[in-house]
């Protein structure tokens, strides 16, 4: 896959409770991702590790929020590195915990406007992240970035979304863990997530499927952003959100798979890996090894045969 990657490390521990997500591209960087994504035949140049300005002390009238000038500080940054790495190839952004996505997706649909083109995002998560920071009762800013994506008040603190992406053009992909609050905004917005329910019921194939479809006939950019906890937690420890039930090794795979033969994917967020909380790296080679399925590694190449 001739395809030049540029990685953007993005140490955010800002947007949750559990310190050691800012080691996160550290540890993607020794897992040997670079490496591994040359191998495929790609060009990498990796820009380092984004560092935030000093910003102006943000306010929140919920006093549950916390971090939130460092967060809204990491937003512009990560805005404007995404923004310049989707003008010079395929960016991964190497997080950090979610709230990162805040600043990458913002980037990205500056760029997607720019080119006239419809900006979809693939959310694979446990979660919904479909709080603000007016509904967010634990104050963790990673539970927020959705409702910022789709254009949602109460983020007076941060920039306006630059496009704001429709959310017939959002796919949360894996959820099994919503609060009430988030399931009230999710109906009020008529966002309805693929859960692991649909997942069981219908398999892996379709859901994905049926939205892939729906980017390629709108000739549009497709944002994925990987969290940790996507996973089930047998095999990938390292996040502080652990849920039961999620992906299994093959099932991610799968979904990887079906990414790299669409040929639509145009950015990448790998997120919530706290390596502090790993068994000897065993998570950060598995999205490493997740994001070279991604980019085109297979077992063989298969001959795709219609039905």
């Amino acid at each position: 896959m001739n395809q030049h990657c540029i990685l953007i490390g993005a140490p955010v521990d800002s947007g949750q409770s559990n310190p050691g997500c800012l080691m996160g591209p550290a540890s993607y960087r020794v897992a040997g991702l670079a490496a591994t994504l040359e191998e495929l035949g790609c060009s990498v140049s990796d820009r380092g590790d984004v560092a935030p300005r000093p910003a102006a002390e943000a306010r929140c009238p919920n006093p549950a929020v916390h971090h939130l000038t460092e967060t809204v500080a990491w937003t512009h940054a990560l805005a404007a590195a995404a923004r310049d790495a989707m003008d010079a190839g395929f960016p991964i952004f190497l997080g950090g915990d979610h709230s990162l996505s805040l600043g990458t997706v913002a980037g990205v649909a500056t760029h997607a406007a720019d080119q006239n083109r419809p900006l979809f995002v693939l959310w694979l998560d446990a979660h919904s992240d479909f709080h603000t920071p007016l509904t967010t009762r634990s104050g963790n800013l990673h539970g927020t970035p959705v409702a910022y994506i789709a254009g949602c008040s109460g983020f007076d603190a941060f920039p306006p979304f630059p496009d704001p992406v429709p959310v017939a053009r959002i796919c949360m992909f894996g959820i099994r863990s919503v609060d009430p609050d988030e399931r009230a905004a999710l109906r009020d917005h008529g966002l309805t997530p693929v859960d692991m329910r649909e997942l069981d019921e219908r398999g892996f194939v379709a859901p994905l499927k049926g939205f892939l479809d729906t980017v390629r006939e709108a000739n549009g950019l497709l944002h994925v952003s990987l969290d940790v906890d996507f996973l089930d937690p047998a095999i990938a420890p390292a996040v502080g959100t652990t849920v039961p039930g999620g992906a299994t090794f093959r099932e991610a795979h799968l979904v990887m798979e079906m990414l790299h033969e669409s040929g639509l994917v145009s950015s990448l967020d790998l997120v919530e890996l706290n390596p502090f909380l790993d068994e000897r790296g065993r998570t950060a080679r598995l999205m490493v090894d997740l994001t070279a399925s991604l980019m085109g590694r297979k077992v063989f190449d298969r001959v795709n045969r219609s039905a």
